[in-house]
């Protein structure tokens, strides 16, 4: 059994979007093959999911939603998945199948997920995701280094290039070999990509519960491998608009809500759909769409796109069928704030944006 797609992380989200691509496409032919899917926190608790992702039958995908203004509900059954590794007790074997068989590498790290550890190296298991990824990356070259594709999915602006410089970085720290990093950067390409889908509730032990809208946007470049063709992957030229789009419209809707959920002590088990009924809510969010966030992308010659992907989005977060619950959106809400807050003041530094400066200061 060969794995030519292998993904970091085990997330929901990715059972739902990637994973869920690839079972699709393989079933018409239009895959390069299935995925090995690999923990890289090592967190025991999550030892049951990590066996079910690769059960044979597959684990359950339920869309559940509006399509054309009619209600839709379905299940999928993913079987994209082969094999489940963990960094903490298979390191070998996840050496192996990043040398021998990975043209395409997946992650999905989350918020903190291209943090680096104290004290870490590249000798044993290292402990952050970045060094794993040198010391494989450094393995695979040693192997006979062929071409390899990065497609990070983490929610990064020009994630490709961040987590290329983060590597370049630590290898020269760490691994100081001329030939490696010149390798690093002509044989391996660091895809920038965005992906698009609310995934609200996970199914235990694996599966998870999404709406119906999915996109991956991967830009083109040189020697790019996507791991399939999938109606929900689009290979544009260039990836800045949709990556604005998504940042600071959808996003940035979110990490509104999430703001007036954490200071008014609203309910615990409150979704996006339930807050949004509140009226004086619902107007708030509104205002800063037309006020701010739409300014900002006019000064961008994006106006037009910017106004249908709010109302696509505001559709999208009235989805009667999804849970999506703010404590879940309200992770990190710090780091979240910089990004799509202060990063879309910066992005439009001659638009006015009081209530976004407002929430960012405080």
């Amino acid at each position: 059994m060969k794995t030519p797609i292998l993904q970091f992380g085990t997330s929901r989200f990715l059972q739902a979007h990637a994973d869920l691509f690839v079972s699709e496409a393989l079933d018409q032919g239009q895959a390069i093959g299935p995925i090995t899917i690999v923990q890289t926190s090592g967190d025991p608790g999550r030892a049951a999911r990590v066996g079910a992702l690769a059960a044979q039958d597959g684990f359950p995908v339920i869309i559940r939603g509006m399509e054309n203004n009619l209600p839709v509900e379905r299940e999928v059954r993913v079987r994209s998945v082969r094999r489940a590794l963990s960094t903490a007790i298979d390191w070998n074997e996840v050496r192996r199948v990043f040398v021998e068989e990975a043209e395409v590498v997946l992650s999905n790290t989350g918020d903190k997920g291209y943090a680096l550890a104290e004290q870490d190296g590249l000798q044993g298991v290292p402990k952050s995701f970045p060094m794993k990824l040198l010391a494989l990356l450094q393995a695979r070259y040693q192997g006979g280094g062929r071409a390899l594709t990065i497609l990070p999915c983490e929610l990064i602006s020009r994630n490709g290039e961040v987590l290329q410089a983060l590597i370049m970085r630590l290898a020269a720290e760490h691994a100081p070999d001329a030939g490696f990093q010149a390798w690093l950067s002509s044989d391996v390409v660091w895809a920038n990509s965005l992906v698009d889908r609310i995934v609200s509730e996970p199914i235990e032990p694996a599966g998870a519960i999404a709406e119906p809208y999915a996109l991956w946007a991967i830009e083109q470049q040189p020697g790019l491998v996507v791991p399939c063709t999938h109606q929900a992957i689009l290979v544009v030229p260039d990836l800045t608009p949709y990556e604005k789009l998504k940042l600071h419209i959808l996003n940035l809707g979110h990490t509104v809500l999430a703001e007036r959920w954490l200071k008014e002590g609203r309910p615990a088990e409150e979704t996006v759909r339930e807050i949004l009924e509140d009226g004086e809510i619902s107007d708030y969010l509104n205002g800063i769409y037309a006020s701010e966030v739409i300014p900002g992308f006019e000064s961008h010659g994006l106006g037009d796109e910017a106004r249908a992907y709010v109302n696509t989005t505001l559709a999208r977060f009235r989805n009667p069928y999804l849970k999506h619950r703010l404590r879940d959106i309200a992770g990190n809400h710090a780091e979240k704030i910089q990004r799509r807050f202060v990063g879309f003041m910066d992005w439009c530094p001659q638009v006015d944006m009081p209530e976004l400066k407002r929430i960012a200061a405080s």
